[in-house]
């Protein structure tokens, strides 16, 4: 599952579920289920049969079931047939099944009818409304398939499932395996479509689609594939059945398992929680992250749609064919996803410079990182709501990031070995993460298993202290490992120590690669000058350079490439935040990179130079650091232009809208957006798609009522195209005008605004130091409206964790009492790691607030 925030829609008005592991005792083999929804009342029927295999008598069998309505359940063995009695517990999510006679051990078959609702929350399974009308859709992980059927709803319990729906006859359906038959009724007005059994899987894989969904058709050799949308958006899936395609192809060879389904459906959803779901066979999405305008669509979106699609096939072998045995193995699943998604699109589209963009997820990830409040990759779970918590960037983006160091250290090709004999190995079953390093320890005869133990039990990330010396030709580099923590003047950690791949890479010659174990370890680099202490930017780890280092770093001939730019960068405005180095070593590398041809290496310092402007200057100072950064990139953007970019490349527009943003204070620049703003909505093909986001930003920033106005109405008539519509809703939360920002706001919380999209818009807002005061004030006062409106799969979880963006113990303190009385279980973590940020955030303008006046003085 990709994810934009955090995992798993459950709504905070239901009692929070408790902890309920299953017993082994009982263990699905196959489901048969029927399905009859009833979009028109927003309920369904539903018929099962489990065959089950019991290791011991039993007069009791417990299973999961959530909002469910039981009605005749009997249980069958070799005695007979029985009726049962059941028991709820709504605190487990659990129904246990009670039998007069014992069951035989060996093999029985559980028989329930039941109803259950379409809810409105994005879980289990729901309905989602678009174009006037009503669809039944479902998204099952976490712990949802038991809301849809009465299930066992744990990734172990792996079983064949049979499927059958009886639908309107107008509509059609789509589930995990092909389609076999489709006849008329039984009832009047419905048609019954039946899917061939799937090979064996977990429940949370489980896809139900009912609707007037329209299919383009394609194949990737033997797989057929089809991309699937509501009819008005049929247009939009060209893009996405060439990716998938593309992207199979690449996966079938790579791994050396061929595609594990029968077919390949790929569907767009009108409402739906998470960025897009791995369901075996049957992969859906949020309509922005798959349907595309080919015309229209900017470098960004077909990156990003790309990106996701990938992310979720490559779950169809990590995941789907070879899945955790519990939720606290989950990296298992999304780190490997995250990992393998870029490797497609760095052969299908060399141009996206995808190395950049991993390294971008890297520097992501080793943020969480730096916070106490970090976890383990491998963090022991038991609840739903620990369970949501897991799906963060720790999962994906700090697994992603080891395994490409693992993978960097022995080898594309042996690593690639590894990890299809891992697949082959655990084919159709369960693993731990133990069982991935054993596997690939042995195939590639390197220490794999102590490298990834390191990383995965131990939560944090090394940093390395580096002092360099040339000594006859080399580089002597001497190194100290300890954990890093971000806030300044923190009691140091306790002593931990990780076993890691080192590349040093200097001036003058080629890298060199070692492990490191110790605390302190010195390696010997031919050549001298400037010595990259993380080559290629593939290590997993924080890196600290003497001042001096990191201005000869900046000015080194032959230069560092962008990956370890943007890697240079994150680490030294850690440094700075962590008290370690003063602000003016950072703000003189971002100077140095000011030129930088790289988008993502502009992005790199983009934020952080606002984040200096609103957290440690103060107002008298604000003014003359606006001018520097000015003086420092306007010259780029004079060198290429602030022009319509309609005969540049992708990346150079790629960089002018970039550059667009960072500038958009002059305002020179800010009248020269709403010009173009103006000419793109009077004629859309006047403006290069890559400019189109970042034009419209710049000039809400800028912007009055009447263009605000012209926003709502582009938004509004933008049914087709997914992007066209975010173009305009993303910049609402732009406009400074308080009587705009309160309609916003209010749009936020109205009817009109999908519940899966509002909570951006808060966060944006939450953000904000304009406006983040007055929205943190309405976010208490409507709290009992946003927790209706938003699950907390992807809402409440996301305005806590934008919360972060305060920067005094006021407002934390604040923060702390408001969700002491108003507890979100599923974003307890995301709670502690914003307290911790703003209490960072506070000490570091009291600790650099000095340091940067005497820099901008010598300026």
């Amino acid at each position: 599952m990709r994810t934009p925030i955090l995992a798993l829609v459950l709504c905070l008005t239901a009692l929070p579920a408790t902890a309920q592991r299953l017993p082994g005792t009982v263990v699905p083999e196959r489901y048969t289920l029927w399905f009859a929804p009833d979009l028109d009342q927003e309920t369904f029927r539903g018929r099962e049969s489990i065959a089950v295999s019991l290791s011991a008598p039993a007069t009791t069998i417990t299973l999961h079931a959530a909002e469910i309505t039981f009605g005749e359940v009997t249980i069958e063995d070799a005695g007979g047939s029985q009726p049962a009695t059941v028991t709820l517990n709504e605190a487990t999510e659990t129904a246990t099944l009670t039998v007069p006679r014992a069951i035989a051990r060996g093999r029985a078959l559980i028989r329930i009818t039941y109803t259950g609702i379409l809810n409105d929350k994005l879980r289990g399974f729901y309905l989602s409304k678009a174009n006037g009308r009503k669809y039944a859709v479902s998204q099952m992980e976490a712990t949802d398939a038991r809301r849809a059927f009465p299930s066992f709803d744990e990734p172990a319990f792996k079983a064949t499932f049979d499927i059958t729906l009886m639908i309107d006859a107008a509509d059609t359906a789509i589930s995990n395996g092909r389609q076999v038959s489709d006849t008329p009724g039984p009832e009047s007005g419905k048609r019954t479509i039946v899917f061939a059994p799937t090979p064996k899987m977990s429940s949370y894989l489980v896809a139900l689609l009912v609707g007037d969904f329209v299919c383009r058709s394609g194949r990737s050799g033997a797989t057929p594939i089809r991309v699937c949308s509501t009819p008005d958006k049929q247009g939009l899936t060209a893009f996405a059945l060439s990716a998938a395609e593309q992207q199979v192809a690449f996966f079938n060879n790579y791994f050396g398992i061929p595609y594990p389904y029968e077919k390949l459906d790929i569907i767009g959803v009108p409402d739906f929680a998470a960025g897009a779901m791995e369901n075996a066979g049957a992969v859906t999405f949020r309509e922005r992250m798959l349907l595309v305008d080919e015309a229209t669509a900017s470098v960004a979106v077909r990156k990003s749609v790309a990106s996701v699609i990938s992310h979720e096939l490559a779950h169809q072998w990590f995941g789907n064919l070879v899945t955790m045995k519990w939720w606290d193995d989950i990296w298992l699943n999304e780190g490997f996803a995250t990992w393998a998604a870029n490797k497609p699109l760095a052969v299908w589209k060399p141009e996206w410079k995808m190395d950049a963009n991993a390294a971008s997820e890297t520097q992501a990830a080793l943020g969480l990182d730096a916070l106490r409040s970090t976890r383990a990759i491998h963090t022991q779970v038991e609840t739903p709501a620990q369970i949501n918590e897991v799906f963060d960037p720790i999962a994906y983006e700090k697994t992603g990031g080891v395994l490409g160091m693992i993978e960097a250290y022995v080898g594309p090709e042996p690593f690639r070995k590894g990890v299809a004999s891992y697949l082959s190995k655990y084919s159709l079953g369960n693993a731990a993460g133990e069982d991935f390093w054993t596997e690939v320890t042995r195939v590639t005869e390197k220490p794999v298993n102590r490298i990834m133990k390191s990383f995965v039990e131990q939560p944090g990330a090394p940093m390395l202290s580096v002092q360099t010396t040339c000594v006859a030709g080399d580089t002597e580099v001497s190194l100290k490992q300890q954990r890093f923590v971000g806030a300044p003047g923190a009691p140091a950690a306790a002593p931990q120590t990780w076993t890691l791949p080192v590349c040093v890479k200097t001036a003058t010659g080629p890298a060199t690669c070692t492990i490191v174990t110790q605390a302190e370890q010195t390696i010997r680099a031919p050549g001298c000058g400037a010595a990259m202490v993380n080559a290629d930017a593939r290590g997993y780890y924080f890196t600290e350079y003497e001042p001096a280092a990191v201005a000869a770093l900046a000015t080194r001939t032959p230069p560092l490439t962008a990956v370890e730019r943007i890697s240079l960068l994150g680490d030294e405005w850690r440094m700075v935040r962590a008290g370690r180095h003063d602000i003016g070593v950072f703000l003189d590398l971002a100077a140095a990179f000011a030129t930088d041809h790289t988008p993502e290496v502009l992005a790199a310092f983009a934020g952080r130079l606002g984040s200096v402007a609103g957290d440690i200057a103060d107002t008298t100072e604000r003014p003359a650091f606006q001018a520097w950064v000015q003086a420092r990139l306007r010259p780029a953007l004079d060198a290429i232009g602030l022009t319509d970019g309609l005969k540049d490349s992708d990346e150079v527009n790629s960089r002018r809208g970039r550059l667009l943003q960072l500038l958009s204070g002059d305002p020179a620049v800010q009248q020269r957006a709403r010009e173009l703003a103006e000419a793109y909505m009077a004629r859309p093909s006047s403006l290069s798609p890559t400019l189109v986001s970042p034009v419209l930003q710049v000039a809400a920033a800028g912007g009055d009522a009447a263009l605000y106005d012209r926003y709502v109405a582009r938004m509004t008539a933008s049914s087709a195209a997914p992007e066209e519509f975010y173009r305009y809703f993303n910049t609402l939360a732009s406009f400074r005008d308080p009587a705009l920002v309160k309609r916003t706001q209010q749009f936020a919380l109205s009817p009109q605004a999908r519940s899966q999209d509002a909570p951006q818009l808060f966060a944006q807002f939450l953000g904000s130091p304009a406006t983040q005061d007055g929205t943190w004030a309405l976010v208490k006062a409507e709290w009992p409206a946003l927790t209706a409106k938003f699950g907390t799969f992807q809402g409440l979880p996301n305005i806590v964790g934008a919360l972060g963006a305060f920067c005094s113990a006021e407002h934390a303190a604040d923060i702390k009492a408001f969700f002491e009385a108003h507890p979100v279980p599923q974003a307890a973590r995301a709670l502690q790691q914003s307290l911790e940020r703003i209490a960072t955030c506070a000490t570091v303008k009291t600790r650099q607030s000095p340091a940067f006046g005497k820099w901008l003085a010598a300026r």
